[in-house]
């Protein structure tokens, strides 16, 4: 806040320190004789005692004071807040003038160094004197009128500042209040905020009317139980009615002075003087700043200024926020109707997803720069499932790095190309090695008006439940085939068979008894006969195969160990000592219950299955035989018998064959290729079912299921 300029030497008070008494006396009399008041110290302790009871706008002092110097007196003034806030000009620095008996080159430098504005001599003109001094008085008086000034443009700014992001009606008022009360030598500040223009805004939208911020002489905020709304409310008509200004132009101002304490807004007994600035902007009256002092004299022309400035400023912030609570009262309709069309857009998002999710296929699309627009949740789940989140967006071939590029680029060419849909057949092996089967539709999509393809969905299905049941269908029928032919042959072929057994015998008794002397040719005569007694029990044992392969294998069910089964399997094996360096470990708990069926041929299926597996180990390797119990969802529990290797494996081709009658791998005389065909026949008549895993090179596990039934339990 600036002041009116002054004459120096009409209100200016110099203070003069030196201990020299006739000097000192001489400058006094120099000083006063043109007007200036004049305060005289002879020490650093008086001259302090001085600076801290009374106003001084100039200091004289003498470089050689007793005990403390002069020069260490300047220091300490200088960095003494005592000075500025006694002085007379309060935006303004003391000036200090440093005087001593005779010029020194040295001592200026110490003085200056040490704050003074001057140095001179005692001896200097009187004229010099006061010509130096008065330019110090106008100097400070300058500075002091353009520090005011600064600091009235620093509020400003600063308010603009802070009003800059300041939306809401409430803030608004609390910072107008209370930077104004902190800038102003006011004891209480409020804003008050009522905004005359017609509220046309939905019903929901917050109120502006009756916001009240006040500032008190603690600094406090308070509400509004200290302002008389009722006489505000009569204020306020009038301020929002005068719109326009002695030359008819609209009035961007209007403000009062309030001297009468009937007339006063703030309720507060102890300020005597209000004043009232209205915040208005263009037509409209938003409200108003009201600033009271305790002293009528405090609120100069300054104080008035500045009021005047910040309400300005507030009104142009409290233009902004009512067109922000506005258009707020308006958007909140807007924005509930957004929201409910977006919901219910939304919640059509979700249930076409969640269609799509539950589909029991593996879906995803692809535009025409081959990026992911689309994954469904069942392209997530398996071995080959990848994650949402890393597949939208990406590039397909960079997702899809399992299958060849070249292949899919082929086929997504020639959807987008052709627009036909394109339906391929996939098998792919897990890693665990099992066959999958996977019918793979490429779906062109058109999404523009031109009718082009846009877009191309893939849907992969799951076939491998659907193709192991054919082909155990057709298996069943093969084995029914097979069954029908076998009954119908087997006894007319093995009668013929021991015919031909029973006179290679007797030819070969007769050999033996000599019969036919000692020519060379009985020795290929003996040959002869073994090898067609021999030929002869092998179609034996083919045709007793067949006789069990066509058999209705209807035994005797009874509760049986599993553990028992495979213990006395693995002595049979050991004792028939099949292959070398094969080590047989056996695995079933004690605790594993029984299971209703026919242990003679539970055990056959599971000799069969071992002879196998020691087959295809040749040099050698672990055979494992296996069995646990398991629980599944629906509370049944089945008992399953595990014939793992570490031989050969079998390769993939082979996999859907190894079932079928009279299919083998091995060399000829060395299987019939029925052992797994039986054993087939036997998990399946016990209500069981096989399977098989295997990896080449890394050998085999054949795995039976069989249902463990109350008839099962001893």
């Amino acid at each position: 806040m600036t002041e009116t300029p002054r004459s120096n030497a009409s209100f200016s008070t110099v203070l003069v320190v030196d201990a020299d008494t006739t000097a000192r006396a001489r400058l006094q009399r120099l000083l006063e004789s043109t007007g200036y008041r004049v305060l005289v110290a002879g020490d650093a302790t008086g001259a302090l005692r001085l600076v801290h009871a009374d106003t001084c706008d100039l200091i004289f002092l003498d470089t050689e004071l007793p005990g403390v110097d002069g020069l260490a007196l300047c220091r300490l003034l200088r960095s003494s807040p005592v000075i500025s806030a006694r002085a007379t000009n309060q935006n303004s620095r003391v000036p200090i003038i440093v005087i001593a008996h005779a010029a020194n080159e040295q001592k200026q430098v110490e003085a200056f160094a040490s704050g003074a504005d001057d140095f001179i001599v005692k001896t200097s003109p009187a004229g010099e004197i006061l010509a130096r001094m008065n330019g110090l008085l106008e100097a400070a008086t300058r500075e002091g009128h353009l520090a005011g000034t600064n600091r009235e443009l620093a509020f400003l700014a600063d308010l603009g500042r802070s009003l800059l992001h300041t939306l809401e009606p409430v803030q608004v008022a609390r910072q107008v209040a209370g930077a104004t009360f902190a800038a102003m030598n006011a004891a209480l500040c409020a804003v008050v905020l009522r905004d005359d223009a017609p509220n046309n805004a939905p019903n929901n939208a917050p109120d502006t009317e009756g916001i009240v911020a006040v500032f008190d002489r603690e600094g406090s905020l308070e509400g509004a139980n200290l302002i008389d709304l009722e006489l505000y409310a009569k204020w306020h008509a009038v301020a929002a009615s005068e719109v326009t200004d002695e030359g008819g132009k609209v009035s961007e101002r209007f403000s009062e002075r309030f001297t009468e304490q009937a007339r006063f807004i703030i309720k507060d007994n102890r300020h005597t003087l209000e004043f009232a600035a209205a915040l208005r902007f263009g037509n409209r009256t938003h409200g108003a700043l009201i600033v009271a002092f305790d002293r009528e004299e405090d609120f100069t022309d300054s104080e008035e200024r500045l009021a005047e400035a910040a309400a300005q400023v507030a009104a142009l912030a409290a233009h902004i926020s009512s067109l922000y609570v506005e258009t707020a009262r308006q958007a909140d309709y807007l924005a509930a109707e957004v929201e409910r069309r977006t919901a219910e857009i939304e919640r059509g998002r979700r249930f076409t997803e969640a269609i799509i999710d539950s589909l029991p296929i593996s879906l995803y699309a692809i535009d025409l720069d081959y990026n992911i627009v689309a994954w469904n949740r069942n392209r997530e789940l398996g071995t080959q499932g990848i994650p949402r989140v890393d597949a939208i967006g990406r590039n397909i071939f960079e997702v899809l790095t399992r299958q060849p590029r070249r292949v899919l680029e082929r086929e997504f060419a020639r959807a987008f190309s052709n627009a036909a849909i394109e339906r391929i057949e996939q098998t792919t092996i897990d890693e665990n090695g099992a066959t999958k089967h996977w019918l793979v539709s490429k779906i062109p999509m058109r999404a523009d008006e031109t009718g082009n393809v846009s877009h191309v969905i893939t849907v992969g299905e799951d076939t491998t439940a659907r193709v192991e049941a054919n082909r155990a269908v057709a298996r069943a029928e093969k084995l029914a085939a097979v069954g029908r032919l076998a009954a119908g042959v087997v006894h007319e072929i093995n009668n013929p068979l021991a015919t031909i057994s029973a006179c290679a015998e007797a030819l070969e008794s007769r050999v033996l008894e000599g019969s036919f002397g000692e020519s060379k040719e009985v020795d290929d005569l003996r040959e002869y006969l073994g090898l067609i007694r021999s030929e002869a029990f092998r179609c034996k044992s083919i045709t007793n195969g067949l006789l069990d392969f066509s058999r209705m294998r209807a035994g005797e069910h009874r509760p049986v160990s599993v553990k028992a089964i495979l213990e006395s399997a693995a002595r049979l094996l050991m004792h028939q000592q099949r292959g070398r360096n094969i080590e047989i470990v056996t695995e079933a708990p004690e605790d594993l219950p029984f299971l209703s069926g026919d242990e003679g041929q539970l055990q056959q299926a599971v000799i069969a299955l071992s002879t196998n597996a020691i087959d295809a180990m040749p040099e050698g390797g672990k055979l494992i035989l296996r069995a646990r119990e398991s629980t599944l969802k629906n509370r049944r529990t089945n008992i399953i018998v595990e014939v793992s290797d570490t031989g050969i494996g079998i390769a993939p081709e082979n996999m859907p064959k190894i079932f079928d009658p009279f299919y083998t791998t091995k060399e000829i005389g060395q299987g019939t290729g029925l052992g797994l065909a039986v054993c087939y026949g036997i998990v399946t008549e016990h209500g069981g079912r096989i399977v098989v895993e295997s990896a080449t090179g890394r050998g085999t596990t054949f795995t039976i299921t069989l249902p463990v039934t109350p008839a099962g339990n001893p």
